[in-house]
């Protein structure tokens, strides 16, 4: 095979972390950019009880590894046979096979059975094979960028944050589902998208974002009002992300793919005592997320320009 540069790990969200292993791995020219990463989560298949809910599904995952510069993603299927690798077995058929100059990870890395391995050891398989490269951890004033604490801040509802340590709004996405169509009775029309239990969304509350249809390529995002959470003004019980877009009532986005990308937080999850008060509250959300992604903008539009 032909040799290439490596880059291991789960990579759950393609945070900043994961991006500056990736940046690194690029740096090289001459050799393809073979990315590996496991699916499901280990802790899925390890203590199901505590499995983390995904910042990302395995396509948007492979899709972002790609965006960063890999030229192969090679998913390898978890299991417990896999969980029960010795470090030197692991390297062996994983990672040997693709005849690696290099290989970077982050300083953490940890590989094999009982997380037998590190950094030091995986160099110490790789003599006269190949480098092992290790880089520090990204930070974000003063702390660290990690998929663990992304996750916290998204059930926090602090998606602002979050985007920071992400290198980019925290994005849901999903095919339209038809709802209870109450919103379009009530002149704000949304867009809703079903939340699997294993995917991750920020905690129940109303937000400002973007809202873009994938399903037709080089479409711009709309400003949208956002809520996530159950409807409990009418006893909702399914979990929703629902999106109205700022100013359209004409839009058919039903079956169609969308990208709903969290910007800030508006407000929690409230219960109200009727439908003239929750419209009302509605017209108020509309104004703060037009405000709110205004400002956005405005501020995008600054950065590019200093950039210039």
């Amino acid at each position: 095979m032909t040799e290439s540069v490596v880059v291991i790990g789960n990579f759950d969200g393609v945070h900043t972390g994961h991006q500056k292993v990736l940046a690194e791995a690029v740096r090289d020219t001459e050799h393809p950019l073979i990315v590996v990463t496991f699916w499901p989560h280990p802790v899925t298949v390890l203590r199901p009880d505590k499995a983390p809910k995904l910042l990302s599904s395995l396509r948007t995952r492979i899709d972002l590894l790609k965006q960063a510069g890999a030229h192969e993603v090679r998913v390898i299927r978890f299991t417990e046979e896999v969980a029960s690798m010795a470090p030197e077995e692991f390297v062996e058929r994983f990672l040997a096979p693709l005849n690696p100059v290099r290989v970077v990870v982050g300083e953490n890395f940890r590989f094999g059975h009982r997380a037998a391995g590190d950094v030091r050891l995986l160099a110490k398989l790789g003599e006269g094979r190949f480098e092992v490269r290790p880089l520090p951890l990204a930070m974000v004033e003063d702390e660290v960028s990690c998929s663990t604490g992304i996750r916290t801040l998204l059930a926090a509802g602090d998606v602002a944050t979050a985007a920071e340590h992400l290198g980019r709004p925290f994005r849901f996405r999903g095919v339209v589902v038809v709802g209870d169509q109450r919103g379009r009775e009530m002149g704000f029309p949304t867009a809703n998208l079903t939340v699997a239990r294993d995917m991750m969304v920020p905690a129940d509350g109303v937000y400002a974002g973007w809202v873009t249809n994938l399903d037709e390529p080089g479409s711009a995002p709309m400003p949208a009002a956002i809520s996530v959470g159950t409807n409990p003004t009418f006893d909702g019980a399914d979990h929703r992300v629902e999106s109205y877009v700022l100013d359209r009532t004409d839009l058919e986005l039903y079956g169609s793919e969308i990208a709903v990308d969290f910007v800030d937080r508006l407000r929690g999850q409230v219960r109200f005592d009727g439908v003239e008060a929750l419209i009302a509250q509605m017209g108020a959300d509309v104004e703060a997320a037009r405000r709110v992604l205004n400002q956005a903008r405005h501020m995008a539009t600054e950065a590019r320009s200093s950039v210039s």
